[in-house]
């Protein structure tokens, strides 16, 4: 058995916190720029190429990478022979959170009800947490901050399973289509498959953890990601809705056994500032 203590969880989430507030994973960069060597649109590459500043600006000042530091999504795997001692692990991750937008500066954008009492809780708690148990003794914690303008664009189908691999490219593509600029593109799509119409939209987000580009290791599901992103950069969205061929760097999928009478397809997009970061104690 590994024991892990309240504490450094604690601290560990409060670094990433801030950390993924201002450090664009590596990979994200690398998509950036390849999708400024591909965009035609003059608007678009001087678009391309202020985010790319910003990343950089960012990161150098240890500054937010945008306003908007978004809701603190942790997806969290937790080995069956780990203890934590000292109090209980969600909590740790609340004080963390809580912690790491005090001390980080970082906007707190979390209202204590969603409809009649919209007072900010003023430290961005609650975190959401999606928690699952693996073997052995590790512990890592992703932190998947999600501005509210992408997360506006989130939408679910549940599909007649007749609809196919087409209606599910047609679905996903469309809803990136109609949110024009509004998540920030170029984006990356999450798109989830299967499950429960809950469990879906949980996938679409997990889809966005991926490596940007890392295509699917079954083919089938590899060859409809690049379909939908095709589909998509030919919609001539572009980069912040202001016209060009790249709409979208990645289109991730995932997948999961479901109801035989059932299709469900969820869609979570990132904005160009597709932050995440992780922690393994």
């Amino acid at each position: 058995m590994k024991t892990i203590a309240y504490d450094s969880i604690k601290e560990s989430v409060k670094n990433i916190c801030i950390e993924a507030s201002s450090r664009l994973p590596a990979d994200v960069v690398a998509a950036l720029r390849k999708a400024l060597a591909e965009e035609a649109s003059p608007t678009g590459r001087e678009i391309l190429l202020q985010c790319l500043e910003n990343a950089d600006i960012a990161s150098s000042c240890n500054d937010p990478i945008c306003q908007d530091t978004g809701i603190a999504i942790f997806f969290v795997e937790v080995g069956a022979d780990v203890i934590v001692s000292g109090g209980i692990l969600n909590d740790a991750i609340q004080e963390g959170t809580r912690q790491g937008y005090r001390d980080g500066f970082l906007r707190k954008s979390m209202v204590v009800d969603p409809l009649f009492d919209r007072i900010n809780t003023g430290d961005n708690t609650p975190a959401i947490t999606h928690l699952t148990t693996i073997p052995g003794e590790l512990l890592r914690i992703t932190l998947l901050p999600k501005g509210g303008g992408c997360e506006n664009m989130s939408a679910l189908a549940m599909l007649r399973p007749s609809d196919g691999a087409d209606g599910v490219a047609v679905f996903a593509a469309d809803t990136v289509i109609r949110s024009g600029g509004k998540p920030c593109p170029p984006i990356i799509v999450g798109i989830g498959i299967g499950g429960s119409s809950d469990h879906a939209m949980i996938l679409a987000k997990k889809a966005l953890l991926r490596p940007v580009g890392e295509s699917h290791d079954d083919v089938r599901y590899a060859g409809l990601e690049k379909r939908i992103l095709e589909m998509i950069n030919a919609s001539g969205v572009g980069p912040q809705g202001l016209g060009g061929c790249v709409t979208a760097l990645a289109v991730h999928i995932e997948e999961c056994a479901c109801h035989m009478a059932t299709l469900p397809v969820a869609v979570n997009l990132s904005c160009h500032a597709a932050r995440r970061a992780t922690i393994i104690l």
